[in-house]
Protein backbone atom coordinates (compact mmCIF):
# COMPACT_ATOMS: atom_id res chain seq x y z
CA UNK A 1 0.00 0.00 0.00
CA UNK A 2 1.90 3.29 -1.26
CA UNK A 3 2.21 5.75 1.59
CA UNK A 4 -0.63 8.75 1.47
CA UNK A 5 0.17 12.48 -0.69
CA UNK A 6 1.51 14.86 1.39
CA UNK A 7 -0.42 17.59 1.26
CA UNK A 8 0.15 20.54 -0.86
CA UNK A 9 1.98 23.43 1.01
CA UNK A 10 0.28 26.13 -1.27
CA UNK A 11 -3.21 24.64 -0.80
CA UNK A 12 -2.74 24.54 2.82
CA UNK A 13 -1.73 28.20 2.89
CA UNK A 14 -4.32 29.20 0.59
CA UNK A 15 -6.46 27.79 3.16
CA UNK A 16 -5.03 29.73 5.78
CA UNK A 17 -5.01 32.96 4.09
CA UNK A 18 -8.77 32.83 3.76
CA UNK A 19 -9.26 31.42 7.01
CA UNK A 20 -7.08 35.05 8.67
CA UNK A 21 -9.15 36.98 6.29
CA UNK A 22 -12.25 35.82 7.81
CA UNK A 23 -10.91 35.56 11.62
CA UNK A 24 -9.76 39.11 10.79
CA UNK A 25 -12.71 40.81 9.30
CA UNK A 26 -14.44 39.21 12.25
CA UNK A 27 -11.94 40.79 15.33
CA UNK A 28 -12.16 44.61 13.50
CA UNK A 29 -16.42 43.99 13.09
CA UNK A 30 -15.64 44.25 16.99
CA UNK A 31 -15.37 48.08 16.49
CA UNK A 32 -16.25 48.47 13.03
CA UNK A 33 -20.08 48.22 11.75
CA UNK A 34 -20.49 47.30 8.29
CA UNK A 35 -17.86 49.13 6.11
CA UNK A 36 -17.29 45.64 4.49
CA UNK A 37 -16.37 46.35 1.45
CA UNK A 38 -13.83 48.85 2.50
CA UNK A 39 -12.83 46.32 4.39
CA UNK A 40 -12.02 43.88 1.93
CA UNK A 41 -10.51 46.18 -0.14
CA UNK A 42 -7.70 47.31 2.64
CA UNK A 43 -7.20 43.47 3.17
CA UNK A 44 -6.85 42.88 -0.43
CA UNK A 45 -4.00 46.14 -0.68
CA UNK A 46 -2.23 44.26 2.24
CA UNK A 47 -2.10 41.14 0.67
CA UNK A 48 -0.89 42.71 -2.43
CA UNK A 49 1.79 44.60 -1.00
CA UNK A 50 -0.12 47.93 -2.01
CA UNK A 51 -1.07 51.02 -0.59
CA UNK A 52 -4.45 52.74 -0.01
CA UNK A 53 -6.09 56.21 0.19
CA UNK A 54 -9.71 56.20 2.00
CA UNK A 55 -11.81 59.13 0.71
CA UNK A 56 -14.80 60.36 2.82
CA UNK A 57 -16.22 63.00 5.07
CA UNK A 58 -15.07 63.19 8.89
CA UNK A 59 -17.02 60.99 11.56
CA UNK A 60 -16.68 57.63 9.37
CA UNK A 61 -14.62 55.97 11.45
CA UNK A 62 -11.68 55.78 8.55
CA UNK A 63 -8.99 56.77 11.61
CA UNK A 64 -10.51 53.61 13.69
CA UNK A 65 -10.89 51.06 10.94
CA UNK A 66 -7.18 51.68 10.08
CA UNK A 67 -5.77 50.88 13.56
CA UNK A 68 -8.12 48.24 14.12
CA UNK A 69 -6.39 46.61 11.29
CA UNK A 70 -3.08 47.54 12.16
CA UNK A 71 -3.98 45.57 15.78
CA UNK A 72 -5.56 43.06 14.40
CA UNK A 73 -2.67 42.28 12.23
CA UNK A 74 -0.42 42.88 14.78
CA UNK A 75 2.04 45.21 13.10
CA UNK A 76 3.29 48.28 14.29
CA UNK A 77 1.43 51.53 13.82
CA UNK A 78 1.92 54.80 13.22
CA UNK A 79 -0.01 57.79 12.93
CA UNK A 80 1.10 60.89 11.40
CA UNK A 81 -1.52 63.91 11.29
CA UNK A 82 -1.24 65.80 8.48
CA UNK A 83 -1.36 69.66 9.01
CA UNK A 84 -0.20 73.15 6.58
CA UNK A 85 2.74 73.31 9.18
CA UNK A 86 3.98 69.45 8.73
CA UNK A 87 8.01 69.49 7.65
CA UNK A 88 9.41 66.54 5.50
CA UNK A 89 11.72 65.90 8.71
CA UNK A 90 8.46 65.07 10.67
CA UNK A 91 7.71 62.36 9.06
CA UNK A 92 11.17 60.83 7.73
CA UNK A 93 13.06 61.58 10.95
CA UNK A 94 15.72 63.96 11.01
CA UNK A 95 19.80 64.15 11.96
CA UNK A 96 20.80 65.97 15.16
CA UNK A 97 24.30 66.64 16.97
CA UNK A 98 25.33 64.38 19.38
CA UNK A 99 28.36 65.10 22.48
CA UNK A 100 30.45 62.05 23.59
CA UNK A 101 29.75 63.10 27.44
CA UNK A 102 33.57 61.05 27.94
CA UNK A 103 35.01 62.33 24.59
CA UNK A 104 33.33 65.40 23.98
CA UNK A 105 32.85 64.06 20.62
CA UNK A 106 30.31 65.47 18.87
CA UNK A 107 28.69 62.91 15.63
CA UNK A 108 25.74 63.26 13.69
CA UNK A 109 23.07 60.55 14.91
CA UNK A 110 19.75 59.19 13.09
CA UNK A 111 16.24 59.63 14.99
CA UNK A 112 13.91 57.66 13.03
CA UNK A 113 10.55 59.71 11.98
CA UNK A 114 6.82 57.92 12.45
CA UNK A 115 7.57 56.94 8.82
CA UNK A 116 9.14 53.57 10.19
CA UNK A 117 6.50 51.33 11.44
CA UNK A 118 4.42 48.77 9.06
CA UNK A 119 1.35 50.45 9.30
CA UNK A 120 1.58 54.35 8.52
CA UNK A 121 -1.78 55.94 8.43
CA UNK A 122 -1.43 59.33 6.80
CA UNK A 123 -4.40 61.42 8.02
CA UNK A 124 -5.80 64.08 6.10
CA UNK A 125 -2.97 63.84 3.49
CA UNK A 126 -4.15 66.98 1.16
CA UNK A 127 -3.65 69.28 4.41
CA UNK A 128 -0.25 69.21 3.97
CA UNK A 129 1.88 70.95 1.20
CA UNK A 130 3.64 68.94 -1.42
CA UNK A 131 7.07 69.78 -0.34
CA UNK A 132 5.61 67.43 2.80
CA UNK A 133 3.80 65.31 0.80
CA UNK A 134 6.31 64.30 -1.19
CA UNK A 135 8.29 62.97 1.53
CA UNK A 136 5.87 59.78 1.08
CA UNK A 137 7.02 59.38 -2.70
CA UNK A 138 10.77 57.16 -2.09
CA UNK A 139 8.94 55.73 1.03
CA UNK A 140 6.38 54.20 -0.89
CA UNK A 141 8.14 53.20 -3.64
CA UNK A 142 11.20 52.06 -2.54
CA UNK A 143 10.53 51.32 0.93
CA UNK A 144 13.28 53.37 1.86
CA UNK A 145 14.27 56.66 3.28
CA UNK A 146 16.78 58.82 2.07
CA UNK A 147 18.03 61.73 4.89
CA UNK A 148 21.54 63.29 5.00
CA UNK A 149 23.05 61.39 1.82
CA UNK A 150 22.18 58.24 4.23
CA UNK A 151 19.68 55.64 2.98
CA UNK A 152 17.35 53.41 5.68
CA UNK A 153 15.27 50.81 4.69
CA UNK A 154 11.84 50.39 5.95
CA UNK A 155 11.24 47.43 7.67
CA UNK A 156 9.07 45.22 5.85
CA UNK A 157 5.96 44.48 5.86
CA UNK A 158 5.41 48.40 4.89
CA UNK A 159 2.08 49.88 4.23
CA UNK A 160 0.80 53.47 4.00
CA UNK A 161 -3.10 54.34 4.39
CA UNK A 162 -3.87 57.63 3.86
CA UNK A 163 -7.35 59.19 4.30
CA UNK A 164 -8.51 62.51 2.84
CA UNK A 165 -12.13 64.79 3.32
CA UNK A 166 -13.83 65.10 0.04
CA UNK A 167 -15.77 68.19 0.52
CA UNK A 168 -13.50 70.62 2.43
CA UNK A 169 -11.38 72.20 -0.08
CA UNK A 170 -10.00 75.31 1.91
CA UNK A 171 -6.19 75.11 3.22
CA UNK A 172 -5.89 71.63 1.00
CA UNK A 173 -3.23 70.64 -1.33
CA UNK A 174 -4.56 67.99 -3.79
CA UNK A 175 -2.48 64.93 -4.68
CA UNK A 176 -0.34 65.16 -7.01
CA UNK A 177 -0.71 62.28 -9.88
CA UNK A 178 2.39 61.06 -9.14
CA UNK A 179 1.69 60.47 -5.67
CA UNK A 180 -1.99 59.43 -6.44
CA UNK A 181 -0.45 56.82 -8.74
CA UNK A 182 1.07 55.42 -5.67
CA UNK A 183 -1.77 54.12 -4.31
CA UNK A 184 -3.21 51.23 -5.30
CA UNK A 185 -6.38 51.38 -4.06
CA UNK A 186 -8.98 54.64 -3.52
CA UNK A 187 -11.61 53.09 -1.90
CA UNK A 188 -15.12 55.25 -0.64
CA UNK A 189 -16.22 55.31 2.60
CA UNK A 190 -19.90 56.18 2.54
CA UNK A 191 -22.56 56.90 5.36
CA UNK A 192 -24.33 53.99 7.00
CA UNK A 193 -27.32 52.48 6.82
CA UNK A 194 -30.04 53.72 8.95
CA UNK A 195 -29.88 50.31 11.06
CA UNK A 196 -26.16 50.51 11.08
CA UNK A 197 -25.94 54.07 12.59
CA UNK A 198 -28.30 52.96 15.12
CA UNK A 199 -25.82 50.26 15.93
CA UNK A 200 -22.60 52.65 15.50
CA UNK A 201 -24.03 54.69 18.58
CA UNK A 202 -25.34 51.79 20.63
CA UNK A 203 -21.94 50.26 20.76
CA UNK A 204 -19.66 53.59 20.83
CA UNK A 205 -22.27 55.26 23.64
CA UNK A 206 -21.11 52.49 26.13
CA UNK A 207 -18.01 52.12 28.12
CA UNK A 208 -16.27 49.13 26.64
CA UNK A 209 -13.77 49.10 24.09
CA UNK A 210 -13.30 45.75 22.57
CA UNK A 211 -9.70 44.64 22.42
CA UNK A 212 -8.88 43.07 19.31
CA UNK A 213 -6.65 39.66 19.02
CA UNK A 214 -3.85 39.64 16.73
CA UNK A 215 -4.77 37.61 13.45
CA UNK A 216 -1.82 37.13 11.86
CA UNK A 217 1.95 38.67 12.43
CA UNK A 218 4.15 40.36 9.82
CA UNK A 219 5.95 37.25 9.03
CA UNK A 220 2.49 35.43 8.14
CA UNK A 221 1.72 38.14 6.31
CA UNK A 222 5.13 38.60 3.96
CA UNK A 223 4.60 34.92 3.52
CA UNK A 224 1.42 35.35 2.35
CA UNK A 225 1.79 38.09 -0.24
CA UNK A 226 4.06 35.79 -1.93
CA UNK A 227 1.55 33.57 -2.21
CA UNK A 228 -0.73 35.90 -3.85
CA UNK A 229 1.85 36.30 -6.36
CA UNK A 230 2.35 32.61 -7.24
CA UNK A 231 -1.36 32.25 -7.59
CA UNK A 232 -2.08 32.53 -11.92
CA UNK A 233 -3.54 34.78 -13.65
CA UNK A 234 -4.71 33.29 -17.06
CA UNK A 235 -3.48 35.01 -20.25
CA UNK A 236 -7.43 36.04 -20.77
CA UNK A 237 -7.11 37.80 -17.67
CA UNK A 238 -3.58 39.76 -17.98
CA UNK A 239 -5.37 41.08 -21.83
CA UNK A 240 -8.81 42.00 -19.97
CA UNK A 241 -6.70 43.98 -17.34
CA UNK A 242 -4.31 45.53 -19.92
CA UNK A 243 -7.22 46.49 -22.35
CA UNK A 244 -9.47 47.85 -19.01
CA UNK A 245 -6.24 50.43 -18.66
CA UNK A 246 -5.42 50.70 -21.96
CA UNK A 247 -9.44 52.14 -22.75
CA UNK A 248 -8.78 54.86 -20.12
CA UNK A 249 -6.53 56.44 -22.65
CA UNK A 250 -7.93 58.95 -25.17
CA UNK A 251 -4.84 58.23 -27.61
CA UNK A 252 -5.57 54.95 -27.62
CA UNK A 253 -6.87 53.20 -30.49
CA UNK A 254 -9.16 50.88 -27.98
CA UNK A 255 -10.52 54.13 -26.09
CA UNK A 256 -14.33 54.29 -26.00
CA UNK A 257 -16.00 57.85 -27.07
CA UNK A 258 -16.85 58.97 -23.28
CA UNK A 259 -12.68 59.01 -23.14
CA UNK A 260 -12.10 60.85 -26.11
CA UNK A 261 -14.47 63.33 -25.13
CA UNK A 262 -13.79 64.11 -21.58
CA UNK A 263 -10.31 62.18 -20.20
CA UNK A 264 -7.54 64.11 -20.45
CA UNK A 265 -4.69 61.95 -18.74
CA UNK A 266 -5.71 57.57 -18.57
CA UNK A 267 -4.14 55.20 -16.26
CA UNK A 268 -0.75 54.13 -16.85
CA UNK A 269 0.83 50.67 -16.74
CA UNK A 270 1.07 50.62 -13.24
CA UNK A 271 -2.99 50.25 -12.92
CA UNK A 272 -2.62 46.95 -15.15
CA UNK A 273 -0.57 45.88 -12.65
CA UNK A 274 -2.78 46.54 -9.76
CA UNK A 275 -5.83 45.22 -12.07
CA UNK A 276 -3.95 41.68 -11.64
CA UNK A 277 -2.41 41.80 -8.48
CA UNK A 278 -6.18 42.94 -7.12
CA UNK A 279 -7.80 40.20 -8.99
CA UNK A 280 -5.00 37.19 -7.39
CA UNK A 281 -5.26 38.86 -3.83
CA UNK A 282 -9.32 38.53 -4.15
CA UNK A 283 -9.32 35.06 -5.35
CA UNK A 284 -6.43 34.17 -2.77
CA UNK A 285 -9.30 35.85 -0.06
CA UNK A 286 -11.90 33.42 -1.52
CA UNK A 287 -10.03 30.53 -1.17
CA UNK A 288 -9.50 29.97 -4.97
CA UNK A 289 -6.20 28.87 -6.85
CA UNK A 290 -6.69 31.25 -10.39
CA UNK A 291 -7.94 34.80 -10.72
CA UNK A 292 -10.62 35.22 -12.88
CA UNK A 293 -12.08 38.06 -14.85
CA UNK A 294 -14.55 38.74 -12.00
CA UNK A 295 -11.96 39.41 -9.77
CA UNK A 296 -10.18 41.70 -12.00
CA UNK A 297 -13.27 43.68 -12.32
CA UNK A 298 -13.75 43.94 -8.26
CA UNK A 299 -10.97 45.40 -8.79
CA UNK A 300 -11.53 47.70 -11.06
CA UNK A 301 -13.45 51.19 -10.11
CA UNK A 302 -10.81 51.21 -6.75
CA UNK A 303 -7.94 50.74 -9.14
CA UNK A 304 -8.77 53.33 -12.16
CA UNK A 305 -11.09 55.92 -10.47
CA UNK A 306 -8.08 58.04 -9.07
CA UNK A 307 -5.73 57.43 -12.14
CA UNK A 308 -7.87 59.31 -14.60
CA UNK A 309 -8.06 63.08 -15.07
CA UNK A 310 -10.18 64.44 -16.84
CA UNK A 311 -10.81 67.43 -18.73
CA UNK A 312 -13.13 70.73 -18.69
CA UNK A 313 -15.87 68.94 -20.80
CA UNK A 314 -16.44 66.58 -17.96
CA UNK A 315 -16.27 69.44 -15.29
CA UNK A 316 -18.75 71.20 -17.39
CA UNK A 317 -21.13 68.10 -17.74
CA UNK A 318 -20.51 67.05 -14.30
CA UNK A 319 -19.19 63.37 -15.39
CA UNK A 320 -17.21 61.96 -12.81
CA UNK A 321 -14.45 59.89 -12.67
CA UNK A 322 -16.43 56.92 -11.59
CA UNK A 323 -19.33 57.44 -13.95
CA UNK A 324 -16.62 56.93 -16.78
CA UNK A 325 -14.89 54.11 -15.26
CA UNK A 326 -18.01 52.49 -15.39
CA UNK A 327 -18.62 53.00 -18.98
CA UNK A 328 -15.02 51.50 -19.72
CA UNK A 329 -15.70 48.63 -18.23
CA UNK A 330 -19.23 48.19 -19.59
CA UNK A 331 -17.14 48.74 -23.25
CA UNK A 332 -14.59 46.62 -22.52
CA UNK A 333 -17.50 43.62 -21.84
CA UNK A 334 -18.19 43.95 -25.87
CA UNK A 335 -14.94 44.26 -26.76
CA UNK A 336 -13.65 40.40 -28.24
CA UNK A 337 -10.67 39.27 -27.13
CA UNK A 338 -7.53 39.29 -28.78
CA UNK A 339 -6.52 36.32 -30.53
Amino acid sequence: MSAPRPADPDLALLERLADARRRLLGQVAQRIVAQHEVLDGILTALLSGGHALLVGVPGLAKTLMVSSVAEALALKFSRIQFTPDLMPSDITGTEIIEEDPSSGARAFRFVHGPIFANIVLADEVNRTPPKTQAALLQAMQEHEVTVGGHTYPLVAPFFVLATQNPIEQEGTYPLPEAQLDRFMFELHVDYPSREDEEAIVERTTGDLLPKLEPVLTGEELIRLQRLVRRIPAPRVVVEHAVRLARMTRPADPSAPAVVREFVQWGAGPRASQYLVLGAKARAAMDGRGMADLEDVDAAALAVLRHRLVVNFNAEAAGKRAEQIVAEVMAEARKAPARR
